[in-house]
């Protein structure tokens, strides 16, 4: 029996202390092995990561043995092309009630991974037939959730505590406004239910306006209590997504920001980016400096909820339930549904370029800073858009792409350690 993750994040939880956790992946055993180590002799709450490499992504076993034989380096674990056993003996004397550890992947055909942590002792990982189809790949949507419908149903039977935490609120990790993000987390969890699981979490992304993104996390929660109130679920915050400060004050204050916002939502669990974020792959000092960081700011009360605050919670809560009856109620079947939703344009994510995304709907930063539709496109929405709809150059793209890393940078004395792209 294990369900390490779901008990850890409970007791946290009761205790009012918000778990961080790495987004850190190595291609060897021994630096693998190492790097959980490390999070795991820190002195506050952490969640171990096995971030999979990309190859192993895209359903190649055999390249990462070849780069690795050759002396070079993988962005990630290749959990399916390692032997089992070496793995579980990596595993021996770090997993278990006080490190748990979680399997990201990135794959939209995910069964081989899927096997293997369960082979290896494993029982939680993450993704969604949207989340890891649309915004990764060119697979067709259909095919990714009969994978998806497959791979959970494994996780379901196979493990007891089978734990499996929606990407839907980070799609394509910047400009889509909030409403879609937590309509998105919820139906895939709703997909999960149906497949048999029982224990998840929803994510979501951090975005350009606090008051907003409290809001959207408080929305979150309502909407996944009304339709998933029989399962074990807890809220996972995502330091911001998209283009990062490139400098190094620009990039903590984010970070920082970032933890207090989850406390504030009273999030259970952050995924802490790094300083470094914007020029390299994080090396295991900086993951551990990064969560240092997360955690410190992390402490202290909770900010008092402002009017601006519940202006969106109610904004958002309306538009994404809205959302989720529209899917719901095309089909009995959770995965026909949701294929449907993206053929109909019911659902659609701003500038998704994937051939089963209509593309219709776009998303705008608003003069509050808040992001905001720019067209609803065909969703079930009678929100209003931007006044800037229709008005869209591709400097102003440029311009809200990098929104929050000018907006960071801008504020410190610091030389940028990248070129402006």
């Amino acid at each position: 029996m294990t369900g390490y993750l779901d008990r850890f994040v409970a007791g946290r939880r009761a205790d009012r202390t918000l778990v961080v956790q790495p987004r850190m992946g190595f291609g060897r055993i021994g630096a693998m092995a190492a790097g959980l180590r490390e999070v795991a002799a820190l002195d506050f709450p952490v969640v171990g990561t096995i971030t999979i490499d990309s190859y192993t992504r895209v359903g190649d076993h055999t390249t990462p043995l070849e780069r690795l034989a050759a002396d070079e380096e993988l962005n990630g674990y290749p959990l399916v092309s390692h032997p089992a056993a070496a793995t579980r003996d990596m595993l021996a004397d770090l997993y278990g009630p006080e490190f748990p550890v979680q399997v990201r992947h990135g794959t939209a055909l995910p069964m081989a991974v899927f096997r293997r942590l369960v082979e290896v002792g494993l029982d939680a990982t993450e993704g969604g037939p949207i989340s890891y189809c649309l915004p990764y790949s060119r697979l067709p949507l259909a095919d990714a959730v009969r994978a998806w419908s497959e791979s959970c149903r494994l996780l379901a039977g196979e493990t007891e505590h089978g734990h499996i935490e929606s990407f839907g609120g980070c799609l394509l990790g910047q400009l889509c406004p909030p409403s879609l993000l937590v309509a998105t987390a919820v139906l895939e969890g709703c997909f999960f239910h149906a497949h048999g699981l029982r224990h998840m979490s929803f994510s979501y992304a951090q975005g350009t306006l606090p008051a907003q993104d409290r809001g959207a996390l408080r929305a979150l929660r309502t909407l996944a209590a009304e339709l998933l109130g029989d399962a074990t679920w807890h809220v996972v915050l995502y330091t911001y997504m998209g283009l990062f400060p490139r400098t190094p004050a620009g990039a903590s204050a984010l970070i920082e920001d970032s933890a207090r916002l989850a406390r504030d939502a009273g999030c259970e669990r952050l995924i802490v980016k790094t300083v470094s974020e914007a020029w390299q792959i994080p090396s295991v000092s900086e993951n551990l400096s990064a969560l240092r960081l997360a955690a410190a700011a992390a402490r202290g009360p909770a900010a008092a909820r402002s009017a601006e605050e519940d202006a969106y919670y109610e904004e958002t809560l309306a538009e994404a339930r809205a959302i989720v009856a529209a899917v719901l109620d095309l089909d009995a079947d959770i995965g026909t549904a949701l294929t449907e939703a993206f053929r109909l344009g019911l659902l659609d994510i701003p500038y998704c370029l994937h051939p089963d995304n209509r593309s219709a709907a776009t998303c705008v930063i608003d003069e509050r800073g808040a992001l905001a539709w720019g067209s609803t496109g065909n969703l079930p929405l009678s929100t209003p858009t931007s006044r800037t709809a229709g008005r869209l150059s591709s400097d102003d793209l440029y311009g809200m792409l990098n929104h929050v890393a000018e907006r960071y940078d801008s504020a410190s004395s610091e030389p940028r350690l990248v070129p402006h792209p």
